[in-house]
């Protein structure tokens, strides 16, 4: 269930009021007349089905009362209540399946912003995956992946895609870019200073390394996996289970593969370099066109579950 507070204009109430009861899937309708003050209006205050969500908060939006007033939206984690298992009966669809727009533009709007954090993280991922790939340690190289915050940006390139919304999309491949650049421009840094304390060596870059050679040498399992891995981090992400993102970080070889390119070019190895490139691109590319595929067909199926409960006159 999502909780739903909504300062109206006093004109607009009465609207307000009636989409709320006619949306299938709503609840616990609370109504504070005059309760607001900045900006001044009434409170508006209901329960929604997740799966009605999406529905509602569009309508709102229509009514402009997020220019007008304010719309905000909030997860329930424990609702005891028999007319809340009604609504949520009512309500066409599964939560699980329920994609809240607003929310995945919010939310990806925010991962994807170009910070100190952001750059901070990419950049500490990396380093941190160069001493795994020097040191042939498959547990740094998880441990960076699980660091990097790299899905962010990818995630907001595909709802940019989907919702065509350019400037997410420019924000997005912006901190995706830079992010990436001031990563491998330190790492490289971070490499001669490694070298000279004696600490980092081409002969251990150019080692057999069984642990960690499949960054530099990308095959099809490489984009195969970059797909899985992005259709699993969307539907993470539309489904609220964000814990699932861990499991995506781990699966995708981007840090990684970012860090083994800055080594090798500091050691001028430059096959190495070439081949943890590729291996970069493989998977960016990957999860970007299986992310994007992944909210098309999340979209498609909402539209026509929501077409099949207008037929049948659920809304």
């Amino acid at each position: 269930m999502l909780h739903l507070r909504l300062i109206t204009p006093a004109d607009r109430t009465d609207d307000v009021v009636r989409l709320i009861e006619r949306t299938v899937g709503t609840t616990h309708l609370v109504v504070l007349t005059g309760a607001a003050r900045n900006p001044a209006g009434d409170v508006v205050t209901c329960d929604v089905a997740r799966e009605a969500g999406d529905e509602l908060i569009g309508g709102l939006r229509e009514m402009e009362l997020d220019r007008t007033g304010s719309i905000a939206v909030e997860n329930i984690d424990l609702s005891l209540s028999k007319r809340a298992d009604k609504a949520e009966d009512e309500a066409p669809g599964e939560s699980a399946d329920a994609v809240l727009w607003e929310h995945l533009a919010d939310a990806t709007h925010e991962e994807s912003t170009l910070s100190v954090t952001y750059v901070a993280f990419l950049t500490l991922a990396t380093m941190i995956a160069a001493c795994g790939v020097v040191l042939d340690n498959a547990i740094l190289i998880v441990g960076a992946m699980a660091v990097g915050p790299e899905f962010g940006p990818l995630a907001g390139i595909c709802t940019a895609l989907v919702q065509r919304v350019p400037r997410l999309a420019w924000r997005s491949l912006n901190a995706l870019l830079v992010g990436f650049a001031v990563a491998l421009v330190v790492t490289v840094g971070f490499t001669y200073f490694m070298d000279v304390v004696g600490l980092f060596s081409t002969v251990k870059l150019d080692a057999e390394r069984p642990n960690t050679n499949f960054i530099y040498r990308p095959d099809a399992f490489s984009f195969v996996v970059a797909v899985l891995a992005g259709v699993a981090g969307t539907l993470s992400l539309t489904s609220a289970k964000s814990g699932a993102l861990v499991g995506v970080a781990i699966s995708v070889t981007t840090v990684p593969a970012a860090a083994n390119a800055a080594v090798a070019f500091a050691y001028g190895e430059y096959r190495q370099a070439w081949g943890s490139t590729e291996q970069l691109l493989l998977n960016l590319v990957g999860i970007v066109l299986a992310g994007t595929f992944t909210l098309v067909v999340q979209k498609w199926l909402w539209a026509q579950q929501r077409e099949r409960t207008a037929r049948t006159g659920r809304f």
